[in-house]
This record gives structure tokens, C-alpha cells and sequence, in this order.
């Protein structure tokens, strides 16, 4: 990984695109996920059964989605995020083994008051269909 970023409030602008950053995801990371995160729901790792509901196939964990955006968010601005960011999100597809997901997004407000800024995410798969939609947050103390 390369050098996390450190800016301080002032040095953000509104626009700023945040670096785009891609993840491949398989079954073997999916049950991977499962096992740390002791959720063995069978949608999630057991294909057979998979197939026969709605999804027609397994998905990723949901919150594995949401720990590749944490990923981004702390490399492209740890000070803020690791102490306290936030997100605000909505689920729109799911995440499937062998797709990739790529994900960036733009700073839209910077609040001078409470030093807070607000990222609206891109998080797209490798079809380029939202699989997310929301915002992130985060404060400089």
C-alpha cells in the first residue's frame, strides 16, 4: 500500500475526486469474510442453495462492501476517517464473486463551522451498475 494521505482540513476542496481504487472479489474472499466474520449465511457460501433464491447465485456480505470503501476512505484521508467517519449508505446491487468493484467519489461539502466533510461514493461492478449509493463523513478535530 502506498503512503496514506494526510492533509489537513483547509488543504480539501469541494470537487476533489477522491483516488479510485478496484477490488476483485471471489468466493475464496467471500468465504474468507464469512469465517472472520462468523456470518455463514448460505447466501453467502453455499452456491447450491444460492442459486435457488432471487440472487440466482452466492453474494458478497454487505459489510464487506462497506469495508472496501473504508479501505479507500482511509487511504485517501486517515486523520479524518479513522476517528470517526461515517457512512450513509444504500444498497442498490449485489456484489458477486468474480466481479470487480470499483470505488472513488467526489468531496461535495465542506462545512468551516464544524470542520466536517461530506464525500458522495461511486461504487460501481464490473458492469459499471451501482452497487452502493451514499455518502461518507468525517470530521477534523
Amino acid at each position: 500500500m502506498s503512503e496514506l494521505a494526510n492533509k489537513s482540513f483547509v488543504d480539501i476542496e469541494v470537487g476533489e475526486e477522491i483516488p479510485r481504487m478496484s477490488f476483485i472479489v471471489t468466493q475464496d474472499h467471500i468465504n474468507k469474510y464469512a469465517n472472520v466474520s462468523k456470518d455463514f449465511n448460505p447466501l453467502h457460501i453455499d452456491e447450491e442453495f444460492a442459486k435457488k433464491t432471487p440472487f440466482k447465485g452466492t453474494i458478497a456480505h454487505g459489510l464487506m462492501t462497506l469495508a472496501f470503501i473504508s479501505q479507500v476512505m482511509t487511504k485517501w484521508q486517515w486523520n479524518g476517517w479513522v476517528y470517526g467517519g461515517s457512512m450513509d449508505v444504500t444498497f442498490i446491487s449485489p456484489l458477486r464473486p468474480n466481479e470487480t468493484v470499483t470505488i472513488g467519489g467526489k468531496v461535495i461539502e465542506k462545512d468551516e463551522k464544524t470542520s466536517q466533510i461530506t464525500v458522495e461514493l461511486d461504487v460501481k461492478n464490473t458492469n459499471g451498475n451501482n452497487v452502493v449509493v451514499g455518502k461518507t463523513q468525517f470530521r477534523f478535530d
